[in-house]
């Protein structure tokens, strides 16, 4: 009796070669769901404004990405969670950025987020033209975790006032707190930082309209030195409702840092989306663009960055020295 051979099964190679002869690519391994947290700063304030846009702009080139955003008090208290392994990534000010990285407790950095302009904004029909008009007035200068409550005090100091003294300063709970406080005037004058930033946007669109004064140019010569986190920029006119002329003044880049010991997969997975999404950035924040991870060059030493940032920005040729 004539035994009938069962047909052979394709081999992985010839159904490769199938597909192929149809013009049909072998699906795509998915890519693994990743869940990291980042901690942001006060409601109100451009930190959280910032990470909702880095959220949903990750999420919108890769869908298995999970960034879940938290408040917190700010940069302050951001390092204290990262050290903590608390949380995975968080939004910090150049103040405080440079001198935690500068130490040998881990912390790296995972991306850039935008260069933060310091400005004071006033009611444009107040009597504060200068720094020196803020003597003896109250001034919200910020929350009390802030970055940019720091610099705001190392602006004034070097524009010849005592952060502490000469003006009446006003701590906040909440970021979004200030432009209220200078419109029905219990302060004179806000402090913040970044092209949009909440609390500058809403005084620009109030009624009366606003004035913005950058840091004074002695205070500029003072604060821009070799190794400062701090740098002379400039304000384009016409960054918020009513600025005419551009405005020279001082800032740092705020930071997206990682925990010590985030998987430098995690961090290239991150970086590599991050890169990807940078006009999904820019349609979501007015600073959304700089967040390029390329945008890392010149501003940090290549000792500072996670090494998955490292291998993202080597194969794209752009590794800070």
């Amino acid at each position: 009796m004539t035994r009938t051979r069962p047909p052979a099964r394709p081999t992985r190679r010839a159904g490769l070669a199938l597909l192929l002869a149809f013009g049909l690519a072998p699906p795509a391994r998915a890519e693994a769901e990743i869940r990291v947290t980042l901690a942001t700063a006060t409601p109100g304030g451009g930190f959280p404004a910032f990470g909702d846009a880095f959220v949903a702009a990750l999420r919108a080139v890769d869908p298995a990405l999970h960034v879940a955003a938290r408040p917190s008090r700010g940069s302050v208290e951001n390092l204290g969670l990262l050290r903590a392994g608390a949380v995975d990534l968080a939004l910090v000010q150049g103040e405080y950025a440079y001198p935690a990285l500068a130490g040998s407790d881990g912390l790296t950095v995972l991306a850039p987020m935008y260069p933060t302009p310091g400005l004071l904004v006033v009611p444009a029909a107040g009597p504060v033209r200068s720094f020196a008009d803020l003597r003896g007035r109250p001034v919200a200068i910020g929350t009390h975790d802030s970055g940019l409550t720091a610099m705001g005090r190392t602006v004034l100091a070097a524009a010849g006032l005592d952060p502490g003294r000469d003006i009446r300063p006003i701590l906040l709970d909440r970021a979004g707190d200030g432009p209220a406080m200078v419109l029905d005037g219990r302060a004179d004058a806000l402090w913040g930082g970044g092209l949009g930033w909440p609390g500058f946007v809403a005084a620009a669109r109030a009624p009366g309209g606003a004035r913005f004064l950058g840091a004074p140019p002695e205070a500029i010569a003072r604060l821009v030195r070799p190794g400062s986190a701090l740098r002379r920029l400039t304000v384009p006119a016409g960054s918020f409702a009513g600025q005419a002329t551009p405005i020279e003044t001082v800032g740092s880049w705020s930071l997206v840092l990682a925990r010590p010991g985030l998987d430098p997969e995690t961090a290239y997975r991150l970086v590599r989306a991050l890169a990807r999404a940078r006009d999904a950035m820019a349609a979501r924040h007015p600073q959304g663009a700089e967040s390029d991870p390329r945008n890392l060059a010149g501003l940090v030493p290549a000792a500072w960055l996670n090494p998955g940032t490292a291998r993202f920005l080597a194969q794209d040729g752009a590794t800070p020295q």
